[in-house]
């Protein structure tokens, strides 16, 4: 019976609900200490929703890293769109990165080598690596393009919320995968979303979003029309290419901006800091 639910972003195939908390519930005591009016948690009091195992390889269990992914296995549409998207917005905040220009942003028949070669030489993408940089594209890819699994991640959130819960917490991907949990259970007792690092502001994301945005997109409220959506970036996260959501959701949507340094889009360095634990204490002092 959490109070806090948190769910994970792309990239956590081979770890669990479990493991992922020995490094968030932490990093979550310490945001809500630099608040100095955030509660202590206890480890009851917080859970995951897990749903990473979905695109883990069936037939693969006990294996370690990911498929051995080449520049030609990134396909046309979505996931190229999206490896632009990031190439472009990595540019824009990295020196080193050269931006891609017209003639490569026309799709041609290497522009997914020259885009992964461009954000493997970024001091952000550098630490992920090729093979788990695409395996990350077709994360993102198959969760909006494959109603089953989309549907199955959406329940892994909703089998953690309960009356008790006040807050949930999402990070990357799992902002897109919470989002939309949360407007398909219109009586959820949710009083704050907090989510980090989010691409919900990225047009590839929000004009695939369920429900569809008519034009702007649907408020996650629930039952409580008071509920408070707090995002928080960071001007160096990449992944979170469009920071500011209110021109898709609308104003009420409150934008915060921390500096995680050279972990931008790391969640427990999004955690630990106190704009991210004035958000989730304030929520949790509603309840």
């Amino acid at each position: 019976m959490a109070r806090v639910v948190m769910v994970h972003g792309i990239g956590q195939q081979h770890k669990g609900e479990h493991t992922l908390l020995t490094t968030w519930h932490p990093a979550l005591l310490d945001g809500l200490t630099r608040t100095q009016i955030g509660p202590a948690l206890a480890r009851e009091d917080v859970a995951m929703g897990f749903y990473g195992d979905l695109f883990r390889p069936p037939g693969q269990r006990l294996a370690v890293g990911d498929p051995p992914y080449t520049h030609q296995d990134v396909t046309a549409g979505l996931e190229t769109d999206l490896l632009m998207a990031w190439w472009n917005a990595t540019a824009q905040i990295d020196d080193r990165v050269v931006p891609p220009t017209a003639t490569t942003l026309a799709r041609s028949p290497h522009s997914a080598q020259k885009a992964l070669l461009a954000l493997y030489g970024s001091a952000f993408f550098s630490r992920i690596g090729m093979r788990a940089l695409i395996f990350d594209l077709k994360q993102v890819s198959l969760y909006l393009s494959v109603p089953d699994l989309r549907h199955a991640a959406r329940k892994r959130v909703l089998e953690r919320i309960t009356p008790r819960t006040q807050v949930v917490v999402a990070h990357s991907l799992g902002s897109v995968v919470a989002y939309e949990a949360l407007c398909s259970m219109p009586d959820h007792p949710i009083r704050s979303l907090v989510t980090l690092g989010s691409p919900l502001g990225m047009r590839l994301i929000f004009d695939r979003l369920d429900p569809t945005p008519a034009p702007t997109g649907a408020w996650p409220s629930g039952t409580h029309p008071a509920m408070v959506w707090t995002n928080v970036t960071d001007p160096g996260d990449p992944v979170s290419a469009v920071h500011d959501l209110t021109p898709r959701f609308g104003p009420r949507v409150c934008a915060a901006q921390v500096h995680n340094g050279p972990h931008a889009h790391d969640a427990t360095s999004y955690l630990t800091d106190e704009v991210t634990g004035t958000a989730i204490a304030e929520g949790l002092a509603h309840g």
